[in-house]
């Protein structure tokens, strides 16, 4: 077999370009919801249930992926999710009222659901520790890329195409990923996956669907509303008697054993709050950026690209600075710059120049970037290959949950304070009080995972940091000592 067609690099190729459309199709939504509305003649707040369906969905499926890519094979569970995220992407271009349109991100976020878990169990299960740092350069891609240009495409190809064209550039990254994954892809079943733990599933499903409903329309239609409220309350009862269930049971669906796990557990916090922060940010300050200082939403696209740009950097920095400070230091560093770069953005005023704020955000991918890849490399050391379906399950729960946590907040603070203001003249005016207090609220969440993160032990992730060793036939490789944490 060539080294082109090596299964690792394979496993690369497909991964990659699969969590790039899903990451791409989180972000070119929203630019072109209100052309959306104005062409299926539909008031622009009923535009939102196209968000809310893809969300509630994902939620839904999300639970069953690990037992799903353990008991059919992570292979076929793959490309089974990835088959149908791309049909439903044609489907949705060719919808002509917002009915249809809603089943088929409905349909799209089943795909996306079982994407992301399934594909790292199978990543993770490929690679191993020691060999992480060096992988995580070429998965930075979707991380960084995809969400950061969704806005800048989705826009250019709302205003000189049709808002269609947002489903159908998926389709030339999905079709090739897909016929290549199904011709070269190695399968993987785990044995003795046992039973759907259907408790389980019956709790878990909507409890986080809910939670995931509340979270995502508390900031648009107020904490107050009882739908709002009413749904988060029963998310969370469903989920409380969900804990209760998964410990009792030998085979969970959701195994919050793997808690126990200190580094897992540790790593998995931190990611939350890395992820609350980041897209919280990405959020204000676009807002303050267009609302404030009457930017377009080309220009503050091409503002904010750069952060992805330093994410790329920082992914070809992670290799290189993770063995050498450490995770833990390079979280707690990575953390605590960003903050104050946060600390900087709230700062910001209409005569600040441009060029300096695209290097503040810059250094925010640089710095930041270093400590989601160390996340990354490191949550999974001490994770056996049997469990690694259900650990990037829950992994990927609370990937869903750090972002929506932090919309919530920023969102909800951005409410109370209110985003415009009457002066003394009478003439309405944005209040960039309340997009200043919001950053620093982003800035909050990372201080708090810098603090979670100084609980990390490197020496749980000695096996990341270790240099790949090669065998021999006449002679086993050396062990080097665990780093100290």
């Amino acid at each position: 077999m060539s080294a082109w067609l090596n299964p690792r690099k394979v496993m690369c190729i497909v991964y990659v370009a699969a969590m790039f459309v899903v990451a791409m199709d989180a972000t070119v939504l929203n630019v072109a919801l209100q052309t959306i509305s104005q062409e299926l003649n539909v008031p622009p707040a009923a535009s939102g249930i196209l968000n809310v369906g893809y969300l509630v969905s994902l939620a839904i499926v999300l639970p069953m992926a690990g037992w799903l890519g353990d008991r059919w094979g992570t292979k076929r569970t793959f490309l089974l999710a990835l088959a149908i995220f791309t049909s439903a992407s044609a489907l949705c271009s060719f919808a002509q009222d917002l009915t249809t349109l809603t089943i088929f991100r409905v349909i799209q976020g089943i795909g996306g659901g079982l994407l992301t878990p399934v594909g790292m169990a199978m990543l993770f299960r490929t690679f191993p520790p020691e060999e992480r740092a060096k992988v995580s350069r070429s998965l930075i891609l979707p991380i960084a890329i995809a969400p950061a240009i969704g806005p800048i495409v989705s826009g250019m190809l709302v205003e000189h195409f049709s808002w269609r064209w947002i489903f159908y550039v998926n389709l030339p990254i999905g079709i090739p990923a897909l016929l290549f994954g199904l011709l070269l892809l190695k399968e993987h079943k785990q044995p003795n996956t046992g039973k759907l733990d259907v408790p389980g599933f019956l709790l878990s499903a909507p409890g986080l669907a809910l939670l995931m409903y509340a979270l995502s329309q508390g900031p648009i239609h107020g904490w107050s509303s009882p739908a709002v409220w009413g749904a988060g309350a029963i998310g969370i009862i469903l989920l409380s008697v969900l804990v209760k269930v998964e410990l009792s049971v030998s085979q969970p669906l959701l195994d919050l054993r793997l808690l126990g796990n200190r580094l897992f557990r540790t790593t998995g916090l931190v990611s939350m709050c890395a992820s609350a922060g980041l897209l919280g940010m990405l959020y204000v300050f676009p807002l303050m950026y267009q609302n404030a200082w009457n930017a377009s939403a080309l220009d503050t696209g091409l503002t904010t690209f750069p952060e992805a740009i330093g994410l790329m950097i920082a992914s070809q920095l992670v290799p290189w600075t993770y063995p050498r400070l450490g995770p833990k230091r390079v979280m707690v560093i990575g953390f605590v710059v960003t903050a104050l770069i946060f600390v900087t953005l709230s700062m910001v005023d209409a005569n600040t120049n441009p060029w300096f704020i695209r290097g503040l955000l810059f250094s925010v991918g640089i710095f930041l970037g270093q400590t989601v890849g160390s996340v990354q490399i490191a949550a999974f050391a001490t994770i056996p290959p049997a469990s690694m379906g259900r650990a990037t399950t829950w992994f990927a729960v609370q990937g869903r949950l750090g972002p929506a946590i932090g919309l919530a907040v920023l969102s909800g603070i951005l409410a109370f304070v209110g985003t415009s203001t009457v002066n003394a003249a009478g003439t309405i005016e944005p209040n960039l009080i309340a997009y200043r207090i919001a950053l620093l609220a982003a800035a909050g969440f990372l201080i708090l995972g810098a603090c979670v993160a100084l609980f990390i032990r490197d020496s749980d992730a000695a096996a990341t940091i270790r240099k790949p060793v090669k065998q021999s036939a006449s002679k086993k490789p050396e062990q080097p000592a665990a780093a100290e944490g």
